[in-house]
């Protein structure tokens, strides 16, 4: 999942609050510079951080057994979309051999070819791996998730199991972008690392309740939006002639698209025997927006880089606003949502919803589009202070 840069749609209407199962509240999102004052208690360091009033545990304790009793099926269904680690590629394939005598020649030739990609694209790449770099922060908001947790950091169950294996081959992301962008000598190592440091320590909140149905929305749908981003950073990476990062590239899409199909598995699974509190479930997270991982992105400088490496992504088309769109009607459509039968009447509200939502994020994009002020040059410590257009 890690995953990610993201558009956040502009003042979707919401689904009614008074038509969901579980209280709902607000979000405010806000950013703190060191030595901030919490409380009434000046801290010397306090990173950039979310506040606003938290639920926790909205899914009612009987439905746990929905979810005990899927082992089996998760073994079957969800485990074998894990690959073995012998069988796996690791980052050592796609860089220089520290080990080998021309290793020093293949370092000068990957910096060569990076020499060859401008610096709105190291941008973008920079925060898609600083954003994989924050893997610790998902694999414990999964870990949040009532039924599926893994209780003993060492469980048995195939939902403990998935989630391991998942934060392990989603490991080696990060790893791979983050050994490139160092030997290609283009970025500021330190600045990135900061970066890094403050979005882990920042953690996240996607507000999906410790609800395994809101949280395994959420990945699906980040899981697509990492599949697109990383394709294509490939594609961009091809057209500007540097082959071997296209593939790395590529190679961490593939990963992402197996991820994506395990757990839109689930949520499909949900639809199945759950429809009714599964398309409520939907739609919340709809109505809240999907928060992307990275929200919170800081790097001692800049309190609204997130919303600049997102409009970079936007203008380079990396990850788009119609990306965003694509991905609700995408599983909109895996889930068949359109032809669940037999719902209540706050289910089918939940669907007509879901259903109506892309063409009208689409048409608020457009408006917010035509809208938008004159672009500017913002500076990016990650390339040194380099300015680029947004």
């Amino acid at each position: 999942m890690a995953l990610r840069v993201s558009f956040v749609p502009h003042r979707i209407p919401a689904f009614p609050a008074s038509q969901l199962r579980s209280h709902r509240v607000s979000m405010a999102s806000t950013l703190h510079s060191p030595s901030a004052e919490v409380g009434n208690v000046r801290k010397p360091f306090s990173p950039p951080r979310e506040v606003h009033v938290q639920v926790t545990h909205s899914m009612p304790p009987e439905k746990q057994e929905i979810f005990n009793s899927l082992h089996d099926w998760a073994e079957e269904n969800i485990l074998v979309l894990l690959k073995d680690v012998e069988k796996c590629w690791q980052p050592s394939d796609f860089l220089p051999n520290p080990s080998s005598p021309g290793f020093h020649d293949q370092v000068k030739e990957l910096r060569e070819r990076s020499m060859e990609l401008p610096e709105d694209y190291f941008v973008v790449l920079v925060g898609d791996m600083i954003t994989e770099e924050a893997l610790p922060t998902y694999q414990t908001m999964i870990n949040t998730l009532d039924a599926v947790r893994d209780e003993t950091g060492a469980s048995l169950t195939p939902w403990a199991i998935w989630t391991r294996a998942w934060t392990a081959e989603e490991n080696r992301h990060g790893d791979l972008l983050n050994k490139y962008l160092y030997l290609s000598g283009r970025v500021d190592m330190k600045q990135i690392e900061k970066t890094i440091q403050y979005l882990i320590g920042s953690g996240m909140d996607p507000r999906t309740e410790n609800n395994p149905y809101l949280g395994f929305i959420y990945t699906s749908f980040q899981e697509r939006a990492t599949f697109i981003s990383h394709g294509n950073t490939a594609r961009l990476a091809k057209d500007h002639g540097d082959y071997k990062l296209a593939q790395i590239c590529g190679t961490i899409a593939a990963d992402e698209k197996r991820h994506e199909t395990a757990y839109t598995k689930i949520v499909e699974k949900l639809f199945e025997i759950d429809p009714d509190d599964t398309v409520l479930s939907l739609a919340d997270m709809m109505r809240k927006k999907i928060s992307m991982p990275a929200h919170l992105m800081y790097d001692g400088k800049d309190d609204n880089l997130f919303e600049h490496f997102s409009a970079v992504a936007q203008r380079l088309g990396v990850y788009t606003a119609k990306d965003y769109a694509d991905i609700l009607e995408f599983l909109v459509a895996r889930w068949e949502v359109e032809k669940l039968t037999g719902l209540s009447s706050e289910g089918r509200k939940a669907q007509d919803y879901v259903c109506g939502l892309p063409p009208r994020i689409r048409r608020l994009e457009e408006r917010a589009q035509a809208r938008a002020k004159k672009r500017s040059a913002i500076p990016f410590s990650w390339i040194y202070g380099g300015k680029i257009m947004i």
